[in-house]
């Protein structure tokens, strides 16, 4: 009996698989794809699986989560047990990093991928990042610019449905909005505060969507419509497959993990949307005659330039407007919290001393709930730029394999004292926007360290609690809390520095696609999800173009 052959095969059902799928099917291609965790349904999203409201610091339900072998997942910042669910068993699935080096790999393995627990928090990103090198003489340039991107970007936001508002800020492109989000009134007097002071900043509205009411990411879901998509759960790809003589992918080897069957796929091109490690680690296992350092790695370059966000925390109180607010913008969902806050871009121009403020911020101010007559709350994520090092790389543990025997990645992504330098210009000028609007810190850390303010860390919580906040504090602030990682299969102008082509396609193998972040030239200050869309999107498009001119 004959091996069915798609026409595509998809590896990965998030940000990129979703989009990669949707897209491929709405060309009249057949499409396999290939998700290593299991479906989702209703169940998953139970409400009742939520607790009530409780402190601020939740150690003993990260304590919990550990203990069940998540030790790794819990020390994300904004973890809740109710959703441990969507985030992976790390003694399953483990990795590796250098004793002084720690990284935190955040990893959800389902339907749908992290598009579960991410904040639904959608920017676009600009030349300042796409012509990086050009505009500073740093890092790299990609092999497109904004304007390639710009109506794949409208496609993307009109598609999903956006909520946000047109702020006319040069430093962040403006997209297309459904409907509006909205300030609460103690971010209304934060936002006044700063820019009156200082005019070259800007605090806009998130850019964000709502959950989805159905739960299966409307790609995957209008893809699955088409009649054209056969997805395989419990997929874990081993290998991407090529063909010894000429070097082309054709399909994957995978294992099911509910049966542990080893089988092989075919299908006539391969999109790889794993996850920037994931994928890396893939390409890294795929080796073969015709490609011995790994699939399509002629450069020497996968792996390489691997980086993630630079990442700070900060909490405290907003006595200017006491109480909190409840943004009506979208509407309540049973399970998860409420979206909306306010995005501080990159500021206009340079620094006094000619330097670039490469970082953006992220939170939130009176929006959390409180009694009428005390200070509001407020929490600031920071992400500050991480430029492309060849010595910040992911490669394969030659001593240490997966519950399935398959080679784990180990990370190394080190900050060098540029960034450090950087990181700590990150955290002094949240520090003195929260003084300037009249905000109080309670304490402000990254991999850095933690400092604390004021009343200190989690003022309400018990002792015994804020003792181990600040000795685990380490612990969930390395590289990696962002949990924005990026780059090891970079994009390029040249096949001698890169992995990939300006249409996302291996240099070495052309019937083989990467459009995770993985692809990314330059790390941002911003969320990759919508860019890692609306490349998903650009680069099938073209793959489906070329693949009728062949058919």
């Amino acid at each position: 009996m004959s091996q069915t052959i798609y026409d595509a095969l998809v590896v990965g059902s998030g940000a990129a698989g979703s989009f990669a799928v949707k897209e491929l099917t709405a060309q009249d291609l057949s499409v396999l794809l290939l998700e290593a965790g299991p479906a989702i349904g209703s169940k998953d999203f139970d409400p009742s699986r939520k607790k009530p409201v409780q402190k601020d610091i939740n150690i003993w339900e990260r304590a919990r989560a550990a203990a069940n072998g998540q030790a790794v997942q819990a020390r994300a910042v904004f973890f809740k047990e109710w959703m441990s669910h969507f985030f992976v068993n790390d003694r399953k699935n483990p990795y590796t990093t250098p004793a002084d080096a720690p990284f935190l790999w955040i990893r959800g393995r389902q339907a749908g991928g992290r598009l579960h627990t991410f904040g639904r928090v959608l920017m676009r990103w600009s030349d300042d990042d796409f012509k990086h090198r050009t505009r500073t003489g740093e890092g790299a340039d990609w092999p497109i610019s904004y304007s390639e991107l710009d109506p794949f970007y409208a496609e993307v936001e009109s598609y999903l449905g956006l909520y946000g508002q047109q702020d006319n800020v040069p430093t962040l492109p403006d997209g297309v909005y459904a409907k509006r989000s909205n300030l609460t009134p103690a971010e209304e007097v934060f936002k006044s505060s700063v820019e009156g002071r200082w005019p070259e900043r800007h605090v806009v509205s998130w850019r964000y969507i709502a959950p989805e009411a159905e739960r299966v990411p409307r790609a995957l879901r209008d893809a699955q419509a088409s009649g054209l998509l056969t997805i395989r759960y419990n997929a874990v790809v081993r290998r991407i497959t090529t063909d010894d003589k000429t070097g082309l992918a054709t399909g994957a080897e995978l294992t099911d993990s509910a049966t542990g069957i080893t089988e092989t796929v075919r299908a006539a091109h391969v999109v790889v949307c794993a996850s920037p490690i994931e994928t890396i680690r893939l390409l890294l296992n795929s080796r073969a005659p015709r490609h011995p350092d790994g699939l399509g790695n002629s450069s020497g370059t996968l792996g390489r330039y691997f980086m993630d966000q630079l990442p700070c925390l900060a909490i405290g109180e907003f006595p200017p407007v006491p109480g909190w607010t409840k943004d009506h913008s979208a509407p309540p969902d049973p399970f998860y919290a409420g979206s909306g806050g306010i995005f501080i871009p990159r500021f206009e121009g340079f620094a006094s001393d000619h330097s670039r403020n490469n970082f953006a911020f992220q939170g939130t101010v009176g929006r959390g709930p409180v009694a009428g007559d005390t200070p509001g709350r407020m929490a600031f994520f920071g992400y500050g730029e991480m430029l492309p090092h060849a010595d910040n790389r992911v490669t394969l543990d030659p001593r240490k394999v997966d519950g399935l025997n398959i080679p784990v990645p180990h990370i190394r992504c080190v900050m060098n004292d540029g960034e450090r330098e950087l990181l700590g210009r990150q955290e002094q000028t949240l520090i003195e926007m929260v003084k300037q609007a009249g905000g109080e810190l309670e304490f402000i850390g990254s991999p850095l360290g933690l400092r604390e303010m004021g009343k200190g860390a989690y003022p309400g919580s018990d002792p015994l609690s804020r003792f181990l906040f600040r000795r685990m504090f380490h612990r969930s602030m390395p590289m990696g809390a962002a949990i924005h990682e990026s780059g090891g299969v970079r994009m390029g102008a040249s096949r001698e520095t890169s992995v990939l082509d300006r249409w996302n396609r291996s240099w070495d193998v052309p019937n083989l696609l990467v459009t995770d972040a993985s692809a990314f030239a330059t790390s941002g200050v911003s969320g990759t999800t919508l860019t890692v869309m609306a490349l998903t999107v650009r680069a099938c498009r073209q793959l489906a173009s070329g693949h009728r001119v062949s058919s």
